[in-house]
């Protein structure tokens, strides 16, 4: 039998129990959709939201009546049996109306979300990596956008297009990429300079691929912010441009059509104006509301607080 050395005996390391049940921690983003669910606001305004989703995408199931099916002798009646938030100056079901007046929000809300997160995130990064005359480029065009007020410049986009549910979501789109961008730029100032960055460069990664794999997840969490705020501010903006004619166009229903329609009927039919608005309102309160508990999710100050 081989006998040892000493010094092979030293040399070799001691060998170390590795535990079995160590658990992963969680992914940053995962823990704080648990934090944003667990917060009294976030599930109220994910409950809200959730809701207004379900109605809108399977509206022809639940919805009594056709939204645009006039039932003549029954205009104006108050809430009852037969209509449960009674009827318009023309005999349509308002509860029909409400439901399906949920579908030009939202989806003018996913699209402004969409296109003009996605624009104005990549010309934020560019701007924010690049520097130069790219970044002086980038930004004088923002400040040209910020020179107009976001409905002034909604009457020029539709003005220019035409009214309807697209266009309104192309105008809020343009009005809203130079907030976005310059939020996405002054993250990408804080974090392109950071090791993890310049050592993605050392190893040979390219413009893009730094920007879209390196910063881009690091600077996530803020944007989700924001993009819980513009959802809020699009229904808004769709909204006050549909009551003044310009969004979507009758018969098909819209909250702020129906807002501006029910000015009229006031002190005879409250119940045209108490539908939609508090629809309306319950959203916006929602939506408001998942921002901030994504906001304190997202906080590393309370999360290194326990919170």
């Amino acid at each position: 039998m081989a006998v040892r050395s000493a010094s092979e005996v030293v040399a070799r390391p001691p060998l170390v129990a590795v535990p079995q049940n160590v658990k992963k921690s969680p992914h940053p983003l995962n823990a704080a959709m648990v934090r944003t669910w667990r917060n009294p606001l976030g599930k109220f305004g994910v409950l809200i939201l959730s809701v207004l989703v379900f109605a809108a995408i399977f509206a022809p199931w639940i919805s009594p009546y056709d939204p645009i099916v006039q039932h003549q002798g029954k205009e104006l009646l108050g809430p009852n049996g037969e209509f449960w938030m009674g009827t318009d100056e023309l005999g349509r079901d308002l509860l029909s109306r409400v439901i399906y007046g949920a579908r030009p929000s939202l989806v003018v809300a996913v699209m402004v979300v969409f296109i003009g997160g996605v624009l104005g995130i990549c010309a934020g990064l560019a701007a924010g990596y690049f520097g130069g005359w790219v970044n002086g480029v980038i930004m004088r065009l923002f400040d040209a956008l910020f020179a107009f007020p976001a409905i002034l410049l909604g009457f020029v986009v539709i003005a220019a297009l035409g009214p309807g549910t697209t266009q309104v979501a192309y105008a809020i789109a343009i009005a809203v990429i130079p907030s976005l961008g310059r939020v996405s730029r002054s993250l990408v100032l804080k974090e392109r300079n950071r090791d993890y960055v310049l050592a993605a460069r050392c190893t040979g990664a390219g413009s893009t691929r730094v920007m879209f794999i390196h910063l881009l997840p690091n600077a996530v969490s803020p944007m989700i912010v924001n993009l819980a705020l513009l959802m809020g501010f699009s229904v808004l903006a769709e909204a006050s441009l549909a009551f003044l004619g310009l969004g979507t166009q009758p018969p098909t229903p819209s909250w702020g059509a129906m807002l501006n329609g029910s000015r009229a009927y006031l002190r005879v039919d409250p119940w045209m104006a108490i539908g939609p608005g508090v629809v309306l309102a319950m959203l916006l309160l929602g939506l408001n509301y998942l921002a901030d508990a994504l906001r304190e999710a997202f906080d590393p100050r309370r999360v290194n607080a326990g919170f």
